[in-house]
């Protein structure tokens, strides 16, 4: 059985199309939630940044919305062998399709970012755009949030004018910006983003991953502590 264990929980992984990855744990590490009293996680997969917002904050209340169906089932798995199980909620649905009455102070999300394939394989639709694109993120998260709530994403660097720009038209303003290297020679792969409906002076961070292959940064293990079990 594929299982990733982490200081607080673990993620069952057995037949998820999408395994534990970094980009997960960096939003689920970065993301400010402390203020938050209900959080959605779109795309959740197999419940890492789920669990991860839950155990952050103790006070929340987290919904994770997955599309692919064995991947929610797992989540599920997650949620019920973990210490939180009656904070969270796991829902088997489409962004597009999911409909409640909460607004959420805070909405997170590690979206497909890959163009659009013809593939049929579940790791190709969690990882492409066939089923959800940029404006379709934008848009639902616009009207499911919280008047001063924050939406936040971790998307390749090479697409942060555009997601900016479609974000800008929802009225949806750049508050705090993150970028990624993997190691201090390497560019910029990813940036880390949080929104909301007020306008404010952007703040700007640098983080780097790793000095030297497995040699990571006292940055990056002062984020993520909490999480792994080596750190």
């Amino acid at each position: 059985m594929s299982v990733f264990k982490f200081k607080e929980f673990y993620i069952t992984q057995e037949k998820s199309a999408m395994k534990v990855g970094t980009d997960g744990v960096l939003i689920g590490c970065w993301g400010s939630c402390e203020a938050a009293n209900t959080i959605l996680d779109i795309g959740c997969g197999s419940g890492l940044i789920t669990l991860m917002l839950a155990q952050r904050n103790l006070n929340s209340n987290v919904i994770g919305i997955e599309i692919d169906k064995i991947a929610s089932q797992e989540a599920q798995l997650n949620i019920s062998n973990s210490d939180w199980e009656e904070r969270i909620g796991i829902k088997h649905s489409s962004l597009q399709q999911f409909t409640t009455q909460l607004k959420f102070d805070l909405i997170v999300s590690n979206p497909p970012f890959f163009p659009k394939n013809k593939s049929l394989k579940s790791r190709d639709i969690a990882r492409h755009t066939n089923t959800l694109s940029f404006e379709e993120l934008i848009d639902n998260a616009t009207n499911l949030l919280s008047e001063k709530g924050i939406f936040s994403v971790i998307i390749p660097k090479n697409s942060e004018e555009y997601f900016c720009q479609t974000a800008s038209a929802h009225k949806l303003y750049l508050n705090k910006v993150c970028y990624v290297k993997g190691n201090e020679t390497s560019e910029v792969k990813r940036v880390m983003m949080e929104f909301s409906f007020i306008k404010s002076i952007v703040l700007i961070e640098h983080l780097t991953i790793e000095r030297s292959r497995h040699n990571y940064t006292e940055k990056y293990i002062n984020l993520c502590k909490d999480f792994y079990l080596n750190m």
